[in-house]
């Protein structure tokens, strides 16, 4: 009875077990592109303070900024796939559709271009990452259901609680919708823990 109860107890800590997916190392020439809308640009950041910025400081990699405030996930799915041939990144950092969840874009339309992104690197063979954008609320903010499914589905690291955490705290914000320095510095250190959990780094 007790070696079942054990038994029981390792099974439940392995199901609650939310460690990240396993990514290729990437050698010390590799290029990551981080890509996304105003999240990645940096709108809020000093000059030189945004997330793709300070990553490449903490990772002695080439970290690309193709963020464009405002972008749609559609506009995204049209832009990456020559960003991906001109670059040929190790890695792809995702962070888009928040400009969907503010015009009211139908999640399923978000879900499935993210998707189809995912799909241009995977037929690269480039390892993604995503993070979680939070869908507006007058409540606790909480990324928006979609990106965790996508993860699961498509077998990705997935940070769903960095960008939630950020917009809710006042100080960690230079708008609403946006990170300050602080914030872009707390964003660069947790996707560089990510990636060092998931064997990246």
């Amino acid at each position: 009875m007790r070696k079942k109860l054990l038994s029981l107890i390792f099974l439940s800590l392995t199901a609650c077990n939310d460690s990240p997916k396993s990514l290729t190392k990437l050698p010390n020439d590799a290029v990551v592109l981080a890509f996304g809308d105003s999240l990645t640009y940096g709108t809020g950041a000093s000059k030189l303070k945004d997330y793709p910025n300070i990553l490449a400081e903490l990772t002695a990699l080439e970290v690309i900024n193709e963020g464009v405030p405002g972008e749609i996930s559609s506009e995204g799915l049209k832009r990456l796939p020559a960003l991906l041939d001109e670059y040929q990144p190790k890695l792809l950092i995702l962070i888009h559709g928040g400009n969907d969840m503010l015009r009211k874009i139908p999640p399923e339309q978000t879900a499935d271009n993210l998707n189809r992104m995912i799909e241009e690197a995977a037929n690269r063979h480039i390892d993604v990452v995503m993070l979680g954008v939070p869908q507006p609320s007058l409540w606790t903010l909480t990324s928006a259901d979609f990106y965790q499914r996508i993860a699961e589905d498509r077998d990705i690291p997935v940070d769903l609680n960095t960008l939630p955490d950020i917009l809710g705290d006042n100080g960690l914000k230079s708008d609403m919708i946006h990170p300050n320095d602080a914030g872009y510095r707390l964003m660069a250190d947790n996707i560089f823990k990510l990636l060092q959990k998931a064997g990246a780094l």
